[in-house]
């Protein structure tokens, strides 16, 4: 049973009832037939002459032209909407501006406009080009009328809407937050991940909200909200005055945002913005002087929203071209516009990174796989194109057949965002697959990512070795190991993932890991030792013969010498300025100490708190992410945890007390002597690495890389202080950027 007619607009003639689906179906043929529909991303509009029986129903005269505008059932949901229906707007500035369409009836699913003649100045002026100076002035009357147009004259607004209706950083910030709102959480559960495995956080338009300074106070006034060069008629010869159309995303507020909107919209060149600036004051300032205060302190807060709003849009078109065709040719397009689009939101949004070229098109091509799974898409990709080789180091786990990989590889577009976790060399996506009875989680490394410290060991074999020791470490277990590909595209041929259980409570994917960020409660820092102690029961020879080096400090220190050789040139150079050595020095400090000798055993290697997941049982804590795994004196995994991980000084005499105590003597002789020398160590590593990432930008949007990053200076005085160096009063201009 459809919706309930909408009542019509009263023209004085044959409208006293609706208008009826046979009479709209036969109209709508008549414009079909003659070819003149025009495409918009709401609307599918149609310009033609009213037959006689349609100039009756409207009041109008035979053959006088009319817009029908239809809303387009396959539209994105992209769009900030104050309002729902168009013709109250339209009312509403009847006689204030020039030009302006007539409602002349409304539908369950059209309306029906008088025309407007004229053409769209996009066809005269295309976008990038300059605008002549007279459409300048003609433009700034357009907007210095609409902020005459009064409150009480527009539906009422939205409940989120400031009640002051001077208060600018209200109106922004309820504009941010309405985004989320109708974009971002409308669209999540076909484009989270997508904007997830990108680097989107879910939450970057409300932090973008908070972030919103004090701004000078404005009147409110209607607002169009998207005044682009195909909503703007001008006629060729100059006979009509310029006018706006399509006031379906009409607002009430601070006119700022509309000369924003209008800015960024219209694709004026670079050079044009000022002179677009001060005509608009000139305009305004006339009608409503109150209207211009603070244009120039705050207008680059509004351009900055339209810019971060923008993101989600041209990201989600750009995708659902894909779904719909994919080819090399719109392939190489949408990651065009993904990359174009990243960059220009990426500092309003305080993205840390943007992906480059390559990863784009490897997140585009999986989610267009997976697009059939929530109605985004027809299928192609994952029927024809989406294969995977099997890496036969894992064999087809007993619980998760190779039917269940292909699956999972087909679904991984779908995880929500919530589930999916991008750290420093890895993306991962929590997913269900149908017939599976535990969640589980894609690993795939992230492209192009340059990790300074080396690992050791393949991940997979380690967490094998676990499995098969029967240790009582909590540890994911390895499902299917590969390469997923596409017969069609040649860059997949080696897009590498792993498949592990995900390891939350429960399987219960719903809820979020919970991770000792603040440092671990006593049971935890129990279940923690327990489980190193466990690892030494791991036989870490089959991982590595050759593993267990006789001096596992040297071992240590010359890595950490080699990692200081290889950092870039910029690295270096800021590494000396703030005082740092160079590598040969270092080998000098650091061949000052020694630590005993301890029995090799298999060590995590870096035990952040983002690497432990709290369970519900005695372990008290799942240790994931084992790629840094390596082989060594035990002593070393517990200092470099109570280094990553905030450790008050109760709990660091409660973890060695009972790692001295559960774990054999020849395992822990001397640590007691040895223990600050890995402090030492892994606080000047810190130095070096945090230092790099700072001046490359690489995995910052890593929540330990944030947190590390956070507090560098301390690291830096820590380390410096503890080699013996003096501390440089002078700053370098680079590290203060980065730092702040």
């Amino acid at each position: 049973m459809g919706a309930p007619p909408v009542p019509p607009v009263a023209t004085g003639r044959d409208t006293d009832r609706p208008l009826l689906d046979d009479e709209y179906e036969a109209f709508l043929g008549h414009a079909a037939a003659q070819g003149l529909a025009s495409s918009g991303f709401h609307n599918q509009n149609y310009v033609l002459p009213l037959t006689e029986p349609m100039a009756r129903r409207l009041g109008r005269e035979s053959g006088a032209a009319v817009t029908v505008r239809v809303r387009r059932t396959d539209a994105l949901s992209v769009v900030i909407r104050t309002w729902d229906n168009e013709a109250p707007i339209l009312r509403a500035i009847q006689g204030v501006l020039p030009n302006v369409p007539e409602c002349l009836f409304e539908g369950n699913r059209f309306t029906i406009h008088s025309f407007v003649a004229g053409v769209p100045l996009s066809s005269v002026c295309e976008n990038d080009k300059p605008v002549a100076a007279a459409l300048l002035n003609d433009l700034a009357g357009l907007f210095a009328r609409m902020t005459q147009v009064r409150g009480t004259a527009l539906p009422a607004l939205p409940s989120m809407w400031p009640r002051n209706h001077t208060d600018s950083q209200g109106f922004l910030r309820a504009l941010a937050r309405m985004a989320d709102l109708q974009i971002r959480q409308a669209n999540g559960p076909a484009y989270g991940w997508l904007f997830a495995a990108l680097g989107v956080p879910e939450d970057a338009l409300l932090r973008f909200a908070d972030r919103v300074p004090a701004l000078t106070r404005r009147p409110y006034g209607l607002l169009h909200a998207d005044l682009h060069r195909d909503n703007l008629i001008v006629s060729p010869d100059g006979s009509t005055p310029l006018s706006c159309v399509d006031w379906e995303l009409a607002t009430f507020g601070d006119p700022l945002h509309d000369l924003a909107t209008h800015l960024v919209r219209m694709r004026y060149p670079a050079h044009q913005w000022d002179d677009v600036v001060e005509t608009w004051v000139t305009g305004v300032r006339a009608v409503r002087p109150t209207a211009t205060h603070g244009v120039h302190k705050d207008l680059r807060h509004y351009v900055d929203f339209e810019r971060a709003q923008s993101v989600y849009p041209d990201v989600m078109r750009a995708a659902k071209s894909l779904a719909e065709s994919f080819d090399e040719k719109n392939l190489r397009e949408a990651t065009a516009a993904v990359r174009r689009a990243l960059e220009a939101g990426a500092e309003p949004l305080r993205l840390r990174t943007v992906p480059g070229d390559r990863e784009i098109e490897r997140v585009l091509f999986r989610w267009a796989a997976a697009a059939p799974a929530y109605g985004a898409g027809h299928g192609r990709i994952a029927a024809d194109f989406m294969e995977w080789r099997q890496d036969r180091r894992v064999p087809e786990h007993p619980d998760f057949p190779h039917s269940a990989v292909r699956a999972a590889l087909f679904l991984e577009g779908t995880a929500p965002a919530r589930q999916v976790f991008k750290g420093t060399a890895h993306l991962n996506s929590v997913i269900r697959v149908p017939g599976i009875g535990f969640p589980v989680v894609i690993r795939r490394k992230v492209p192009h990512v340059c990790r300074r410290e080396p690992t050791c060991l393949s991940e997979h074999a380690v967490l094998r070795a676990i499995e098969s020791s029967g240790a009582a470490v909590a540890a994911p277990r390895v499902l299917a190991l590969g390469e997923s590909h596409s017969r069609y595209h040649v860059a997949y041929s080696r897009d590498r993932f792993a498949i592990h259980t995900y390891e939350v409570p429960g399987g219960d994917t719903d809820r979020t890991p919970d991770h000792p960020v603040h440092g671990l409660r006593p049971q935890e820092a129990d279940g923690l030792v327990d489980q190193l102690a466990a690892l030494t029961g791991v036989d870490h020879t089959q991982l590595d013969p050759a593993s267990g080096e006789p001096d596992f400090y040297r071992w240590l220190t010359e890595q950490l010498v080699a990692l200081v050789a290889g950092l870039p040139k910029d690295s270096q150079q800021l590494a000396r300025f703030v005082g740092l050595p160079d590598a040969p020095r270092l080998r000098e400090i650091l061949a000052r100490h020694s630590v005993g000798r301890r029995a090799p055993a298999l060590l995590h290697g870096d035990l952040n708190p983002w690497n432990l997941v709290r369970r519900d049982d005695r372990l008290a804590l799942t240790i994931i992410d084992w790629e840094m795994a390596l082989v060594g004196d035990p002593l070393y995994d517990l200092v470099r945890h109570m280094h990553l991980t905030p450790t008050r000084p109760e709990i660091r005499d409660r973890m060695f007390r009972r790692w001295e105590r559960v774990l054999d003597a020849r395992y822990t002789g001397d640590w007691q002597r040895d223990w600050r020398v890995y402090r030492w160590i892994e606080i000047v590593r810190s130095a070096y690495v945090d230092l790099d990432r700072l001046v490359t930008g690489a995995s910052l949007d890593a929540p330990n890389v944030r947190r590390a990053l956070d507090s560098y200076a301390m690291t830096l005085a820590a380390a410096k202080g503890s080699l013996g160096l003096p501390a440089r009063t002078a700053a370098d201009p680079r590290l203060a950027r980065a730092l702040a």
